[in-house]
């Protein structure tokens, strides 16, 4: 599907956030201790978990009670005056409606991606950030020592969602989707393994991301961090708490965040990021097609043998 030239200069209407994602899994129990230990608020309500951040209103994410884990649906943010252009968008695409996907779902416009991901178009104020987030780092000079105090750590407690990626079978048709219906743009990519998108409304270098598996699925979601010693300490409070599995202390190459991926108990991840790209509303960033080896990180250890595998697919 060829990117209409008028969407791209004319047209601006686009998605500016993820508002919602939800999944499913077995034991809201264990989901529960997880997410709570990782630093989020973690709420009981609306018949599951809701999941939101220290000190902010919106609710970034929910969690239900379900068989195997799996991927329920996206809600994503627009702004009022924008929801009719992208509803001709869809029109001029023949994406029709869709019934809503399950009792809890929200209501809103549904439509599906063309893997089948059920998204639900609502009109929301935007909760994906404007600016580039805040950097902390250690003071250049004084007489006392730069580190952090063991004594003096307190929990890691993430400011914001920064972005979500989702497994698709197919890298070429999720990048034409999202960009010509939806309105989001290219920040780079690799190949058919994985593409990264942002918002023209401003966002940080991926609102939404994709890798390649045979199905959909959820594979993280990413939390902004204030600084580099956040992630360390993320990645020593999940040990802590039970789980130490996961990839990272690294750096990536595509959004040049650092990170810590923390595995789930369902193979899944929640990501710790710090000092991701950031692309202003209005900016044209200069997207590239770049090899496997700088799709994922400049340094750090190994990558796990199965940190791109899609537990969503049942085991034949």
């Amino acid at each position: 599907m060829k990117i209409e030239q008028q969407d791209v200069q004319q047209d601006v209407a686009a998605v500016h956030s993820v508002h919602e994602f939800a999944f499913g899994v077995p034991d809201l129990k264990v989901a529960g201790q997880f997410y709570a230990s990782f630093g989020l608020d973690v709420r009981h309500e609306d018949g599951g978990l809701g999941l939101y951040t220290d000190g902010h209103p919106h609710r970034w994410g929910r969690v239900l009670q379900g068989g195997a884990k799996k991927l329920l649906w996206l809600s994503l943010g627009l702004y009022q005056p924008e929801l009719a252009a992208l509803l001709r968008r869809c029109g001029r695409h023949h994406v029709a409606p869709i019934e809503r996907p399950h009792p809890q779902a929200p209501d809103g416009v549904w439509i599906a991606a063309p893997d089948g991901v059920p998204l639900c178009l609502q009109v929301a104020p935007k909760s994906s950030p404007s600016v580039a987030s805040a950097r902390e780092f250690a003071p250049a000079s004084g007489n006392a020592g730069r580190a952090p105090q063991r004594c003096a750590i307190r929990q890691v407690r993430p400011t914001h969602l920064s972005h979500i990626l989702l497994f698709t079978p197919d890298i070429g048709a999720a990048i034409a989707f999202y960009c010509d219906v939806l309105g989001l743009r290219l920040s780079d990519r690799s190949g058919d393994l994985v593409a990264f998108l942002h918002s023209p409304h401003g966002s940080d270098h991926h609102l939404i991301a994709f890798a390649r598996s045979s199905a959909p699925g959820l594979h993280h979601t990413s939390w902004n961090v204030p600084s580099f010693d956040a992630v360390g300490l993320g990645a020593q409070q999940m040990a802590q708490a039970g789980h130490p599995d996961g990839w990272g202390l690294g750096r990536h190459v595509l959004g040049s965040n650092y990170f810590r991926y923390v595995r789930d108990p369902w193979g899944s991840y929640a990501e710790y990021s710090f000092d991701i790209d950031f692309i202003p509303a209005g900016a044209v960033w200069p997207a590239g097609d770049y090899p496997p080896e700088d799709s994922l990180y400049v340094w750090g250890p190994d990558l796990p043998a199965d940190f791109i595998t899609n537990h969503e697919v049942p085991v034949m």
